[in-house]
């Protein structure tokens, strides 16, 4: 079975290619293509709706059984801000760590002065397969963590603090704090974070899944 996902982040295949070594796929991204389309419009106002967009999109254009997700930070005191805007937050164009540091900047003002107990939010990552010759998604999963946004004097770098704590992630990791387990999301290991975050809770579900999946497929040409 080969699965394309619907990403060009190589952080993010990383991940999902971690998690899901043990489903019995070859996972492409789209920078394995030799084809080009124009990126979908990701207009709808949940995770979810999202995922199967960008899932119903390339794997339309390619033919392909195509994976897709849709992930970001709801902060609770915030409404659940930066959801759905969480990758183009504060509007900056450029270069993935220009983006994420001026994302982090943005909420870390946002929030300036509130106590840690306020500060409470989730990383939520939504997934969906969708199989080209079916209308509705084959499967559509959740994951989440659940933590805080660090406070300004809590990072590194007081002159710089949307750099936040730790360099093993990307987007708002490093100002992602786990309470349980004492540290950011980008000061955890490929692997403590592949078992712990909402990405390898959406995938190990997502895997499961394709092996029931495969399982069904088997049987039915018996």
């Amino acid at each position: 079975m080969k699965i394309l996902v619907a990403t060009s982040n190589p952080h993010k295949l990383e991940e999902i290619r971690a998690i899901m070594v043990d489903a019995e796929a070859e996972i492409i991204s789209l920078n394995d293509l030799a084809l080009e389309f124009p990126e979908p419009v990701e207009d709808q106002d949940t995770f979810e709706g999202n995922a199967v967009l960008k899932a119903k999109y390339y794997a339309e254009r390619t033919q392909m059984l195509c994976m897709a997700d849709d992930s970001g930070l709801e902060v609770d005191i915030l409404n659940g801000e930066p959801g759905v805007l969480s990758a183009r937050y504060s509007g900056k164009v450029g270069p993935r760590k220009i983006v994420d540091w001026a994302n982090n900047k943005l909420l870390l003002q946002k929030m300036k002065g509130m106590a840690p107990s306020k500060r409470t939010g989730r990383f939520v990552c939504a997934m969906a397969l969708c199989d080209p010759k079916k209308d509705k998604p084959l499967v559509e999963v959740r994951g989440t963590i659940e933590g805080r946004i660090l406070t300004l004097d809590e990072c590194d770098d007081v002159v710089r603090p949307e750099k936040g704590k730790g360099d093993n992630g990307f987007g708002y990791d490093p100002i992602f704090f786990v309470p349980g387990l004492g540290m950011t999301t980008a000061e955890l290991t490929a692997d403590q974070k592949n078992r712990v975050s909402h990405r390898g809770a959406a995938a190990r579900e997502m895997a499961r899944q394709l092996v029931l999946i495969q399982k069904t497929q088997m049987g039915e040409k018996k």
